[in-house]
C-alpha cells in the first residue's frame, strides 16, 4: 500500500514537472517572437528616402538655378567658385555673408534715357574681372531683397552667356540660418579674365516689340505685369495679366515649390507654350518673375527691360486701368 502512494507521488510529481516546463517554454517562444526584426523593420520603413513624400519633395526641391541655403554652402566650398552678394552697396557693407563679394544693381545698370537698364557689355566686363570672376567661375548669388536682385542679375548673366550659376532661394537669411556667418570687411580678390562673346536678344523685349502686341495681339503672347497691385490698378500695358512677383515666394523668402509656381501661373491662363513678356516698374521684379517661370519649365520668356517707366513716359501710347476688384493687395518692396 504505502509502494502505491509513492508511485502515485513520483507520478504527480513527474506531472507538474512537465507542466511547468512546458509553460516555460512557452513563455520563451512568446519571447522569441516579440524579438523578431519587427521594430528593426519599423526603423527601416521610417529612414526610407524622403523624397519620397510629395511634401518632403516638395520642400526640398531645386531647379537647374535655384538652390538651397545648404546647397549653397556644398557649392561655395568648390574650387573655382565665387559668391556674390547682390545686395547694394551700403547694405553689403552693414553685413554680407563671410567671404562674398558685392555686385550691386548698379554694377550692372546703367541709367541714362530710363533707369536700371541693361549696362552694356564693357561695365560688364569691368564688372565681374574685378570681382574675381572668369567665363569658368561658378557663380553662386545671394540678396536680401525677396529674390529680385539675385533674379535680375541671375538674367543679366543669361543674357551675356554665362551659364554657370545658382541663385540661392531665400537669401541672406536662409543662408544665415543655414549656419553662414556675416562680416562687414570685403574680402580680397585676384582679378579674374572675363570676355563676353555673345548677347542673348531672346530674352530681351523691346518698345517696339511691345507695340506690335499692343496694337496687333497674338493669342500666344502674354505681357505680365509683375507690380504690386496698387500699382496695376492705377494703369497697366493694355491686356497686361497681373501677377505680383512676391507671390512667387513662400513667406520665409524663399522661391516657392516649381509645381507651385506653375499652377498660380496657369490658373491665371499663364501657360508654358506662350511668349511672355514681362515687366514692372523697372523690371528687377520683373526678373525674379522670370528666373520663377523659367525653373518652373517656361522657355519663351522676355524682359521688357525699358518697363513700366520707359512705357508710361509716353503720353500718347494706351494704358489700361483695371478695376481694384481685379487684384488683391500684398504687401512688398518696388523697385
Amino acid at each position: 500500500m504505502k509502494k502505491r502512494i509513492s508511485i502515485l507521488v513520483l507520478a504527480l510529481l513527474l506531472t507538474l514537472t512537465m507542466l511547468v516546463s512546458g509553460c516555460s517554454s512557452v513563455e520563451n517562444n512568446d519571447a522569441e517572437e516579440n524579438n523578431t526584426p519587427q521594430e528593426n523593420t519599423a526603423v527601416e520603413e521610417n529612414n526610407e528616402p524622403k523624397e519620397d513624400s510629395p511634401q518632403e519633395e516638395n520642400a526640398t526641391s531645386e531647379g537647374e538655378y535655384i538652390i538651397t541655403a545648404e546647397a549653397a554652402i556644398k557649392a561655395i566650398n568648390e574650387e573655382g567658385t565665387v559668391l556674390v552678394d547682390a545686395q547694394g552697396a551700403e547694405d553689403y557693407g552693414k553685413a554680407h555673408i563671410d567671404g562674398a563679394v558685392n555686385i550691386a544693381r548698379a554694377d550692372i545698370t546703367v541709367s541714362d534715357d530710363v533707369p536700371n537698364v541693361l549696362a552694356p557689355e564693357e561695365k560688364i566686363i569691368d564688372t565681374f574681372s574685378k570681382s574675381g570672376i572668369s567665363n569658368d567661375t561658378m557663380i553662386v548669388i545671394y540678396d536680401n531683397n525677396n529674390n529680385m536682385d539675385s533674379g535680375r542679375l541671375w538674367w543679366t548673366l543669361m543674357v551675356y552667356g554665362h551659364e554657370n550659376m545658382k541663385v540661392v532661394s531665400g537669401g541672406l537669411e536662409a543662408l544665415k540660418g543655414a549656419g553662414l556667418e556675416t562680416s562687414t570687411e570685403a574680402p580680397e580678390v585676384a582679378e579674374g579674365e572675363y570676355t563676353i562673346d555673345s548677347k542673348n536678344e531672346d530674352l530681351i523685349a523691346t518698345l517696339d516689340e511691345v507695340m506690335a502686341q499692343v496694337n496687333d495681339p497674338k493669342e500666344d503672347v502674354v505681357f505680365l505685369d509683375t507690380r504690386s497691385p496698387e500699382e496695376y490698378t492705377a494703369g497697366t500695358i493694355p491686356g497686361s495679366i497681373h501677377l505680383n512677383y512676391i507671390d512667387n515666394n513662400n513667406a520665409d523668402g524663399t522661391y516657392k515649390s516649381m509645381d507651385e509656381i506653375k499652377s498660380q501661373y496657369e490658373e491665371k491662363g499663364i501657360t508654358p507654350d506662350k511668349t511672355i513678356i514681362m515687366y514692372c516698374k523697372t523690371s528687377i521684379r520683373g526678373a525674379q518673375s522670370l528666373l520663377a517661370l523659367y525653373e518652373a519649365g517656361y522657355e519663351n520668356l522676355k524682359l521688357y527691360d525699358g518697363a513700366w517707366v520707359e512705357y508710361s513716359a509716353d503720353t500718347s501710347l494706351p494704358v489700361e486701368t483695371p478695376s481694384e476688384d481685379d487684384v488683391k493687395a500684398n504687401e512688398q518692396d518696388l523697385s
